[in-house]
């Protein structure tokens, strides 16, 4: 670590550093309060997701319990065919966000198909949407924390360090200039003193 110079140009540099500082400070902070609000909304959406997949689960498994009969056919009815995630800009971090999704349905003939097939066929569609949808929403509140994470340790970084160190090394190198400058007095009164002995 480079030694302080204890002179008039460091006081300029260490002031100059300070206010920049406390000029950056605040947007910092509000970045972080404006992803914290982000967070919390993905964080809600997630725990909503969640319960929906559950409320769906749930819904199937008191609507349609012949499912358990393994003599019908019910795998492969549904599959996705499109999916597309685009990048979102919230708050300078770029999230991902569903933009498309498409999902087929294997053709059945309803003659060989018992009719409950058909409703099951719309719950798989939702389930295939709520489970993709939860993916996204997790990767999203993945990177806001991270984001937040990023952020806060920037604000405590100016907030705890960097400004105080500034404040100290103003404060150092004031005291000095002062402790000089009054040397400088003491010495020329005593110089004045010593003149106006030696002229008498």
């Amino acid at each position: 670590m480079a030694k302080l110079s204890l002179n008039k140009a460091t006081l300029h540099k260490e002031s100059a550093k300070l206010k920049r500082y406390k000029q950056y400070l605040p947007s910092l902070d509000l970045k972080r309060q404006q992803l914290m609000t982000e967070r919390a909304k993905a964080q809600s959406a997630l725990v909503q997701l969640q319960q929906d997949v559950q409320a769906c689960q749930d819904w199937v498994a008191a609507s349609l319990p012949m499912l358990a009969n393994r003599h019908i056919a019910v795998q492969n009815l549904v599959k996705v065919e499109q999916i597309e995630v685009k990048r979102e800009n919230v708050v300078g971090v770029n999230l991902p966000k569903l933009s498309t999704l498409k999902i087929s349905r294997e053709q059945y003939s309803f003659f060989v198909k018992p009719h409950w097939v058909d409703r099951l066929v719309v719950e798989l569609e939702r389930m295939l949407l709520l489970q993709i949808q939860l993916r996204v929403q997790q990767q999203r509140l993945t990177i806001l924390n991270m984001a937040v994470k990023k952020v806060t340790q920037k604000v405590n970084l100016f907030d705890k360090v960097l400004i105080p160190k500034s404040l100290h090394n103003i404060r150092k190198i004031r005291l000095s200039l002062s402790d000089a400058e009054r040397a400088d007095v003491v010495r020329a009164k005593t110089t004045k003193q010593l003149r106006s002995q030696q002229a008498i």
